[in-house]
């Protein structure tokens, strides 16, 4: 092993690679392959780490590897790249706002992806009610009844839950349907009730305000009956209509067949 930082170490360290997603997970991995390997010198540190960032993550540092600092090289090469590959906490609430779905995880997977978008920003109240809305509602339904159970035994609660438990997908889809013919028949009777209303309610309505109506309407009925029974009276013997042959010269009304006129 060199002394002093212008030489640098020969390493064989087997890390995962880079990870943009979340550079401070990897340059804590990283960390521990140099603790295992004894590697403490800066400039072995800062040559390493460049040279496993492939073209556009070192373009993101490339002033810092043109020109490193002639001290704390690792250090400032990674506290830029994780700054700056980072995303702001703003962008991490947004996403973790809008357009996480639990998809096919576990409920304790999908928790956990969560809390690593949160950062530690979050509070656990927050990210509790916002996970419980995520998660299918077969398992809310189970859950919203443990009020003092920690997120994490909620978590491994939920796992039992959607294991043991299947998603009632279908169920839903045909009781769906049974409800909307259900609606789509009362909505036919509703229909048709109203229909019959409105007519009612139109007759009603004409003979409060057309009285005059109603009072012709009866005397048309009356009329109808008078002739009627007139009509079925016949004539007398002597071939007079029933009003001539009561009231003779004073009847008002003659009906055929009738002979007055002839025996005046």
């Amino acid at each position: 092993m060199a002394d002093g930082d212008n030489r640098v170490e020969r390493i064989s360290m087997r890390v995962p690679p880079f990870w943009p997603e979340d550079p401070a997970v990897w340059f804590a991995q990283v960390e521990g392959q140099f603790h295992l390997n004894g590697i403490t010198q800066d400039a072995t540190k800062f040559y390493y780490i460049m040279s496993q960032l492939d073209q556009k993550y070192a373009a993101e540092v490339s002033d810092i590897i043109i020109s490193p600092p002639a001290e704390g090289k690792y250090a400032r090469l990674k506290e830029e790249l994780i700054r700056r590959l980072t995303a702001s906490q703003e962008q991490r609430i947004r996403q973790l706002l809008e357009h996480e779905e639990i998809g096919d995880r576990k409920p304790s997977q999908f928790l956990r992806h969560l809390r690593s978008l949160a950062g530690t920003s979050i509070p656990d109240t927050f990210l509790r009610t916002l996970w419980l809305n995520r998660l299918p509602a077969h398992v809310h339904t189970i859950l919203t009844v443990q009020q003092d159970a920690d997120l994490n035994t909620l978590a491994a609660l939920a796992d039992r839950v959607h294991d043991v438990t299947p998603t009632p997908q279908v169920a839903s889809i045909s009781a769906n349907d049974a409800v909307l013919k259900r609606v789509e028949d009362l909505t036919l009777q509703v229909a048709t009730l109203m229909s019959q209303m409105a007519q009612m309610t139109a007759s009603v309505t004409a003979q409060i305000t057309d009285p005059s109506a109603n009072r012709s309407r009866r005397r048309s009925r009356g009329n109808s009956r008078s002739r009627s029974r007139a009509n079925s009276r016949p004539p007398s013997s002597d071939g007079l209509c029933w009003y001539h042959a009561r009231f003779a010269e004073k009847a008002h009304r003659c009906e055929p067949p009738c002979n007055f006129a002839e025996n005046k």
